[in-house]
Order: C-alpha cells, then sequence, then structure tokens
C-alpha cells in the first residue's frame, strides 16, 4: 500500500481545519444579565435603557400582582373551584420584562401560562380564571387589547403567532407579533415549521421562550442537546440568552429584539433561561421527578426578591411603596376569589355565539332547534 504523499497530508489537514471551522468550540457566553441575584448591578446605570424609579417600580407592582394572582388561583384549584391552573410561580421576570418592553399594537399569541404578560395588556384576571372555571371557550377580546387566546396544544400558537407577522407586514404596519412558549414547545414541529417561515419571509415575529427548565416531567435536557436560543442560527436569524429571572435584562433584551424586527432585521428569538418553582399544572407533582436541591438553588435566585433588593437598596423605592403595592394585591386576590365563587354558569345555548365571526343561517338554526329541544323539558303540555 503506497503511504500518503506530504502533499496529500497536508491536504487533508486543510480539509480537517476548514470542516473544524464551522464547529464553535468557543465557551457559551453567559446569559445577559442586568441585575445579580443580590439586586447589584452588573453595568453602571447609564448603560441600561430605560433605567429609573419608574420602569423599576413598574415591573415590581407587576410582577406581585402576577404572583399574588398565580397564588389565589392556585389556592382556588385546590378547593375546588377551578377545573385546573398551570402556575407561573418563577417566571414573573421573564413574562412582566419582557410586556412592558412591547407597544400597545404589538400582539401577543400566549400558551397557556402567561398569566403575568395578559395582567400587563389589561387583560382582567377575572377573564383568565373564568377559563379554567369552565365557563368559557375563551374568556377575552383580543381585539382589545393585543393578547390573543390561550392555547393548550402545545406549539401550535408560534404558527399562528408568525401568520399574523406575515400579515402585518402586508398591511405595512410596523407592528410586532409576539410568541410565548417553553422548551418543551421547542421540540414540536409546528415551532421548527413557524421558525421556516419567519425566516424565509422576514416575517416581524419574536419567539420568546419561557425556558423553565421542565416540560412537565422532562428536563431540558431531553429537548436539546445545546442551548435553546442556538437554533435560531440555524433558521437564518438572530438568538440571544437572557437571565429570565432578571426582569430588568428581559426588559432591555426584548426591546433590543424590537427594534430589530422593527427596523427591518427579520425574526427574533430570545430565550429567557428560568425555572419553574411550581407545578407544572395543579394536576402535576413535581416533587416525583424533581430533585429538591434544584428549587432551593433557583429559590434564590427568586426575581421578586432581586428587584426588590436593588429598589431598596438604591433607595429608588420606599417602604410606603412596598405597603401599597401588597395592598394592591390583596385586594386583587380578594376580587378574583369573590368573582369566581359568584361566578354564573354559562348558558348552554351560549356555545352557538362565536362559532362565526359573523352570522351565519346554519348556526341559526342549529340554535333555534336546540333552543326548542331545551324548552320542551319544562313545557307542561310534553307528554
Amino acid at each position: 500500500m503506497t503511504a500518503p504523499t506530504a502533499d496529500h497530508a497536508s491536504g487533508a489537514t486543510a480539509l480537517t481545519d476548514a470542516l473544524n471551522a464551522f464547529a464553535d468550540h468557543r465557551p457559551e457566553p453567559p446569559a445577559v444579565q442586568l441585575l445579580r441575584p443580590d439586586g447589584s448591578l452588573t453595568l453602571p446605570p447609564e448603560h441600561i435603557p430605560d433605567y429609573g424609579s419608574e420602569l423599576l417600580r413598574a415591573l415590581y407592582r407587576d410582577m406581585r400582582m402576577a404572583r399574588e394572582l398565580d397564588t389565589e388561583a392556585t389556592a382556588l384549584q385546590r378547593q375546588g373551584e377551578l377545573g385546573l391552573w398551570p402556575p407561573l410561580l418563577g417566571q414573573e421576570a421573564a413574562q412582566v420584562g419582557s410586556a412592558h418592553a412591547l407597544r400597545p399594537d404589538d400582539h401577543v399569541f400566549p400558551s397557556y401560562r402567561e398569566h403575568g404578560v395578559a395582567w400587563c395588556r389589561g387583560v382582567d384576571p377575572v377573564d383568565v380564571v373564568r377559563l379554567f372555571r369552565g365557563v368559557t371557550n375563551g374568556g377575552w377580546d383580543p381585539r382589545g387589547s393585543g393578547f390573543h387566546l390561550y392555547t393548550l396544544v402545545v406549539g401550535a400558537h408560534v404558527l399562528h403567532a408568525t401568520g399574523y407577522a406575515m400579515s402585518l407586514a402586508k398591511r405595512g404596519s410596523d407592528a410586532v407579533a409576539v410568541a410565548y412558549f417553553g422548551d418543551g414547545a421547542s421540540s414540536e414541529g409546528d415551532v421548527a415549521e413557524a421558525f421556516t417561515f419567519a425566516a424565509v419571509h422576514d416575517a416581524p415575529v419574536l419567539f420568546l421562550c419561557q425556558n423553565n427548565q421542565w416540560a412537565i416531567s422532562e428536563p431540558v435536557t431531553r429537548q436539546t442537546s445545546g442551548p435553546l436560543y442556538r437554533r435560531a442560527q440555524g433558521f437564518g436569524f438572530p438568538g440571544v440568552r437572557v437571565d429570565g429571572n432578571d426582569a430588568l435584562a428581559v426588559h432591555a433584551v426584548t426591546r433590543h429584539a424590537l427594534d430589530h424586527i422593527r427596523g427591518g432585521g427579520g425574526p427574533f428569538f430570545v430565550e429567557a433561561f428560568t425555572y419553574r418553582m411550581g407545578a407544572h399544572t395543579t394536576s402535576d407533582d413535581p416533587t416525583r421527578y424533581r430533585p429538591p436541591a434544584e428549587l432551593e438553588q433557583w429559590r434564590a435566585r427568586d426575581p421578586l426578591a432581586r428587584l426588590r433588593a436593588h429598589l431598596s437598596a438604591t433607595g429608588l423605592a420606599e417602604p410606603a411603596f412596598f405597603e401599597e403595592t401588597e395592598e394592591r394585591a390583596t385586594e386583587l386576590a380578594h376580587r378574583v376569589r369573590h368573582a369566581v365563587r359568584t361566578m354564573p354558569d354559562p348558558a348552554p345555548a351560549g356555545v352557538f355565539d362565536h362559532v362565526h365571526a359573523e352570522g351565519h343561517a346554519l348556526v341559526d338554526e342549529e340554535r333555534r332547534r336546540f333552543e326548542e329541544h331545551e324548552r320542551s323539558f319544562t313545557d307542561p303540555e310534553r307528554p
């Protein structure tokens, strides 16, 4: 057998070098962070967009309200008042921080855990819990808030957001469609298809993945072998990982992504690296699959405690602010509890109300027959 020549060997080395150039062996950069877990800043305030008491107080207030809603709804479900509830405990910064970066004319496409985003978009919390009490199939009108209906089919709404974004572009609007989803949804084919469509058509859509480490009982390591944000690179658009427990950083990164999209740069992927401190839903028992030490580690990174520590240390919020916020949270809890316990059952014929956007003769006829059939049970002349 003839030994390889020097030229052949050097050519093989050159080929190896060329192939290795496609493999990124650099250390993974840390997630973007502006607030450390102890509440101190990683950058000077003048380098942080919108930094100031107005934004910081608003972020804290809305995170506190979102947590109170979550706590109350979880308790109501445990008491049999709601059929189900998906807790958001631990994900308040990822939701509220990003929601505060949006414009009123942007359109949010949530999955089923975005209660904090719903709050920031002006959706009445009573309408949110109404859905989980089972007295409505929707709960609110998305045209008023730009916050579309919850989607229980994992990942399906990411395609909806992409399609809506394409329609926004065709209408000449610079509004953005935002799809919120989790690490588990990132494994769905619908999400991959949405990435493809968005990239090819430069759709003005922000993909915001709340990587809370667990898709029901499956860890994120079963969803990906590398950082989720890097998937965007394979589809041809940028991706960034942000500390999802840092509301200030989430706000800044989301604003940057939205500016990129509005400037004609096409889609953007933000991975908010956070943690689901509660159960997947109230039908789940996370103690069966999640190590207690992991939960305690993330409790030390609590997004509310982090921002409160910063507000207190810098004097940007006085004790009176926190007292007022607690009072408002308590009022919200009482209002939601009262509304749930006095919520009327839906009219049986209400199932026909929103089948079509406009009236439809066939549906009207079906409604008439249904109501006639229902009345027959109370008709005294019925044989």
